[in-house]
């Protein structure tokens, strides 16, 4: 199997890591700069604005940036040839999202004056600017260069700092802020679709490439679910609680959501290789590397999770000020979010990369359904604290679906079931023996982790062997979940 002329997944991982490491740091720090300016109401606004712009940002993709890296990781796959039919395809999404999406917001909103100002000076900027980044980012992570992704991704969280900033220095009205965050992402998704036309040559006229249609409905509505999911929240709460309960909660929520983006890393340097695997036919090595990145992504959601669990209250004091202090019970919670959805979305990609997208639709569709009610009665009878564990239910529902539709359920369970447990578990027994000690609880939960990188066969062996030969590794005929690494 020839690989690709691009980097290693180790060192795919490492760009992708100091970038989105800074650029969660810096897209963090613009939500605490704007959640101080604009009053809760007003927050609470701009979250449902924000979760409508997220979806139909998603609609001008599609779930076509998947098939994308499916197809373009084909043998003797002609990439611009690709990349052109791609590009066509969503400009023709982006004008009908616009069209449709604005129809949507309109009808919902029409008495709310403010709620449509608000959208409209939002999403038009933002949602051209992830479209153009979307293309850009795809490019890159099917050539296996995401270093030019972290580029994008860290000029585009640096000019959303500074917009939001020169906002409160020269005391915007929060339309125009509105509109700055906005345009953040157009500039640095114009920056994007420069480097690849760099890099790369895109025809314009040339022949359609027709696999971009195989099973493009399975990823279209598995990707739309998907983003629905965390968008959820603020859309259904603003009909059970007042704006301003709404507007806590998008502060509880936004900090692990923002962090999501490191799990989201391995994900990402995985999934080609993975779609390789398994276009050559090698099944055992497939399960075996979507085995490594299931643990690697559940011990770095973990990893977060530690912090945000132990000093909710100090870190949402510090970020955002003590007339935030409310959501700290909220994120105490909604953080082992971080840990159980890295999990479920490297399994999940377990089932995409082997043609079993379908099944993954179907689960998808049923974690949509389940965290509607969940939202819903949850808020309804316990208030926030109901929306709070709704996240916890919402990632139980999807891991236990993938599980089951999953081909090698026997192997996965006997793996990652004891490891769920082991670490979910020692987690809330640090936090009740050490529950007036919260920096010992940390450090014990540290020392869990490591202890359990040290006696797990594959993950130990997978990191000497890296460390070993500096990120160099020699593909064998016998290792190949190694080859990548």
């Amino acid at each position: 199997m020839k690989k690709p002329n691009g980097n290693s997944i180790a060192m795919n991982i490492l760009h992708l890591f100091y970038s989105t490491a800074l650029a969660s740091a810096l897209n963090a720090g613009a939500l605490i700069v704007l959640a101080s300016y604009l009053k809760s109401s007003n927050y609470g606004m701009f979250s449902v604005a924000l979760a409508f712009a997220m979806i139909m940002a998603y609609f001008t993709d599609a779930g076509l940036s998947k098939i994308v890296l499916r197809e373009g990781s084909k043998e003797k796959a002609d990439i611009p040839v690709v990349m052109s039919s791609y590009i066509k395809l969503r400009v023709i999404l982006l004008i009908a999202t616009f069209v449709v999406g604005f129809i949507i917001i309109q009808s919902l909103h029409s008495e709310d004056a403010m709620l449509l100002k608000t959208s409209y000076f939002l999403i038009i900027p933002f949602v051209i600017g992830v479209s153009m980044q979307s293309i850009a980012s795809t490019y890159f992570q099917l050539v296996e260069k995401m270093q030019f992704s972290g580029i994008i991704r860290i000029t585009s969280s640096i000019l959303l700092v500074l917009s939001i900033t020169l906002g409160m220095f020269f005391n915007w009205h929060p339309y125009i802020v509105y509109s700055a965050y906005g345009l953040s992402y157009l500039i640095s998704g114009l920056m994007g679709i420069f480097l690849v036309l760099k890099y790369t040559k895109i025809p314009v006229r040339c022949s359609f490439h027709k696999g971009l249609f195989d099973q493009l409905l399975s990823f279209t509505v598995t990707g739309l679910l998907f983003v629905i999911l965390p968008q959820l929240g603020p859309i259904l709460l603003e009909k059970t609680v007042s704006l301003a309960e709404v507007g806590l909660f998008a502060v509880a929520y936004r900090i692990p959501q923002a962090l999501l983006q490191l799990p989201f890393i391995v994900a990402g340097a995985f999934y080609p290789v993975l779609f390789r695997y398994y276009n050559s036919n090698h099944i055992e090595d497939h399960e075996s590397l979507n085995m490594l990145q299931m643990k690697v992504m559940g011990l770095v959601g973990m990893a977060m999770t530690v912090p945000l669990y132990y000093f909710a209250t100090p870190i949402i004091e510090l970020l955002f000020g003590a007339e935030w202090v409310s959501a700290a019970s909220l994120l105490k919670i909604i953080s082992i979010v971080l840990f159980l959805q890295g999990i479920t979305i490297a399994l999940a990609d377990g089932l995409t990369t082997r043609a079993r997208q379908t099944q993954r639709m179907i689960v998808q569709s049923l974690a949509v359904v389940g965290a509607a009610i969940f939202y819903w009665t949850l808020s309804q009878s316990f208030g926030l604290i109901g929306a709070a564990w709704a996240c916890i239910l919402i990632e139980v529902v999807a891991f236990v679906g993938f599980w089951v539709v999953a081909p090698n359920r026997t192997f996965i369970g006997k793996r990652m079931i004891p490891f769920i447990i082991i670490l979910l578990g020692s987690l809330v027994l640090c936090d009740v023996v050490f529950s007036s000690l919260p920096f010992l609880a940390a450090g014990v939960q540290y020392t869990i982790i490591g202890i359990y990188i040290l006696l797990d066969k594959q993950l130990n062996q997978s990191l000497f062997s890296y460390l070993s030969k500096k990120g160099i590794i020699q593909r064998r005929s016998s290792e190949r979940v190694e080859e990548g690494l």
